[in-house]
Formats: structure tokens, C-alpha cells, sequence
């Protein structure tokens, strides 16, 4: 997709960068905090990141699509006749069913606001200034995250001026394969899957071919067994959900075998990994030129596995490991790479892969 005509606002991030970004806003004096807008491209999951972030801090969560208002009654609530304090009637409005009501803290999410009409963006305006609507406000500690696709080029959105721009901060985030691989194992998308969009990160860049999209179709194929016998049926589920470019691509990678790369917890669990997973590896990534996209798939994937499960390695599966990290066949860009990660990460069980003496030196010797 030619991104040149797009407008974004803020920095421009990966998701892993949106987060603490977000996070740290909303750790702020709660009374104070800006509305934040993170904006991006369709289908890149912007809104499940915020929706993540809430569960994770066990706030309270709303949600709303703007863009399915028809009338201001959505947004300010309806008309009723009430009574003040003096005993004067008076009209005020009663607050649609998704205004929160309990205390916070807690996250309204104001998804795809640029595709409201203009009437409705006008009255967002005064919520992201105020917290509040006409005769109704936020509860106590409520924090309002938006979400928006870039303006101009084929995006139906309308444009927001300047007096509602400033009344937000902004982030843009962008897709990144190894962040959303990293979710996708922790989420049990199909395998395959997820080694597909390692290996061919480009493709995630279409106007219908989105990591959305393709979480759409890994689903559809997750109980296919074998896609290669099940090739028309596969294609056909492919054309349902991505451009033509990535079909074609998927379509190569299963008459390739390639998706049956040799899975990270048959790399852990190998019986003999000389004798029975090495030898597939040559296979698949070796030859003349040996692969590297694919080979780099393998080094994700393997600590990906080893990160979202909190694996505690018994002595063979250490053993198998830096098998793995020593195979000839891997550049040593790659190997250095898997190791720095295991070295930075959380699970200090994983550090200790260096104590192989040929793997310590070779850390050492380029750190």
C-alpha cells in the first residue's frame, strides 16, 4: 500500500513503544490526564492493545464506535423533564447506556473516532476538553483513549481541525511482525500461520491483507491438517480474506513445504536433535544459498515459545537449545541475536544456554 498521501500525528512506533507510552499516561495525576489518540492503519490492532492494557491493570473498560451514531442522542443522551433544586422543571439529558457509572479507574475507548460525521465530532470535542457531555460527566478516574485510521488518501474519515486536534495527545503505531508474532503464540494462532508472517513480513501491507485479515484466515485453516492436500479449499479460504499478492505467496509457502517448518517445541523436546531435527532444518533452510528469512523464523519462533511459556529447562531441552544456537548453518548475526534476547529477558532460568562454553565465548567475544 503507498502510504506517502497518509496523515499521521505524533511519533511513529511500534507497539511494544505505544505501550509504556500509554501506560505512563495513565499512571498520571488522574484528574489532569489528555486524551491520547493512537492513530495507524486498519487492522493492526490498535484497539485490542488498549483493550490489553485495561485487562492487564484490571481497569474498567467501555467502548464505543462513533461512526454507528446516527443522531446526537447517541452521544448526549435523550431529553427527560426533571425537576431542580427549587422545584422548577427543567429538561436535562439522560446518559446514553454506554456512559460508565461506576467509579474508575477505568478506559473509554473511542474507536475509529475520524469516521463519525462531523456533527458528532463536534460533541466528542467538548467530552475530550470537559469529561463531560451536556448533563452528564466521567466517573472518578476515567481516562479516554481514541483510536484513528490516517487521513487522507482512500480512507473514508473526516478530516479534524486544529481546535480538536489540540485537545488530544498523539501517537502513530506501526506494524511490527516479530511484536504480533509474539502475541499470535500467546493468543494459539495457527502455527503456520505465524510462520508465514515471519517469513513474508512485506506482504502484511495491503489494503485487504492486514495482521486483521490474517488472523481471519490462520483461523480458517486452523483444522485443516494438511493444507497441501487440501490446496483449492485453502485458496479459496485465502481469496475470502487477503489480496491477491498474499494468496499467491501463501499458496507458494504450503507447495514448499514450508509450512511444516520444524515447530520451537520439537526444537525443545527432541529425542536427539543431531539425529532428528537437524537434518529437517538442513533440509528446509539449507543448500547452496541456505535461507535465511527462514532460519530467522526458527530463531523467533524458538524464543518466542521459550518467552510465552516461562520455560524452565530441564538439562536436555537446555542441551537441545544451544544445539540449535550451534548449528553451523546459522548465521552468526541470528545466533548472537537469540542470545542477547535470552540473555535480556525475564526468565533467568534461559541464561543459562551460555554456560556452554563455545556459545559463552562466541556472546562474549561480540558483545
Amino acid at each position: 500500500m503507498n502510504t506517502a498521501q497518509y496523515q499521521y500525528y505524533g511519533l511513529s512506533c511500534q507497539a511494544q513503544e505505544v505501550r509504556p507510552f500509554i501506560e505512563h499516561l495513565l499512571s498520571n495525576d488522574t484528574q489532569h490526564i489528555t486524551p491520547v489518540c493512537i492513530w495507524g492503519r486498519h487492522g493492526i490492532g490498535k484497539t485490542q492493545l488498549v483493550e490489553q492494557i485495561a485487562k492487564d491493570r484490571g481497569m474498567q473498560w467501555r467502548a464505543i464506535a462513533p461512526a454507528q451514531f446516527e443522531e446526537m442522542g447517541d452521544l448526549l443522551g435523550m431529553p427527560k423533564i426533571t425537576q431542580d433544586e427549587e422545584g422548577y422543571y427543567v429538561t436535562r439529558f439522560a446518559p446514553p447506556h454506554w456512559v460508565p457509572t461506576e467509579p474508575g479507574p477505568g478506559i473509554l475507548l473511542i474507536d475509529d473516532v475520524n469516521r463519525a460525521d462531523e456533527r458528532i465530532l463536534c460533541g466528542i470535542m467538548q467530552l475530550l476538553q470537559n469529561h463531560e457531555l451536556v448533563s452528564w460527566k466521567l466517573p472518578l478516574d476515567w481516562h479516554i483513549v481514541l483510536t484513528a485510521n490516517p487521513d487522507g488518501g482512500d480512507y473514508s474519515v473526516t478530516p479534524m481541525d486544529d481546535a480538536m486536534l489540540t485537545r488530544m495527545m498523539h501517537i502513530t503505531m506501526e506494524f511490527d511482525a516479530k511484536v504480533w508474532a509474539l502475541w499470535a503464540e500467546g493468543a494459539g494462532i495457527d502455527p503456520r500461520g505465524i510462520d508465514f508472517v515471519l517469513t513474508y513480513p512485506e506482504l502484511v501491507d495491503g489494503e485487504r491483507t492486514t495482521p486483521r485479515s490474517l488472523v481471519q484466515f490462520f483461523n480458517s485453516i486452523a483444522n485443516i491438517n494438511d493444507l497441501k492436500a487440501e490446496l483449492p479449499l485453502v485458496n479459496i479460504l485465502a481469496h475470502s480474506c487477503l489480496d491477491d499478492t498474499t494468496c499467491n505467496a501463501f499458496i507458494a509457502f504450503v507447495e514448499q513445504n514450508l509450512s511444516k517448518l520444524v515447530s520451537p517445541e520439537a526444537i525443545v523436546n527432541a529425542d536427539d536433535f543431531a539425529k532428528t531435527i537437524a537434518p529437517k532444518i538442513e533440509k528446509t533452510a539449507g543448500g547452496a544459498i541456505p535461507r535465511i528469512d527462514i532460519l530467522a523464523t526458527l530463531c523467533t519462533r524458538l524464543y518466542h515459545y521459550l518467552k510465552v511459556n516461562k520455560l524452565k529447562p530441564n538439562k536436555k531441552q537446555l542441551v537441545n537449545i544451544q544445539a540449535f544456537l550451534k548449528m553451523p548453518l546459522l548465521p552468526n548475526d541470528l545466533r548472537l541475536g537469540m542470545m542477547q534476547d535470552l540473555m535480556r529477558g525475564d526468565n533467568s532460568a534461559l541464561k543459562a544456554v551460555l554456560a556452554d562454553p563455545e556459545l559463552a565465548q562466541l556472546f562474549l567475544s561480540n558483545r
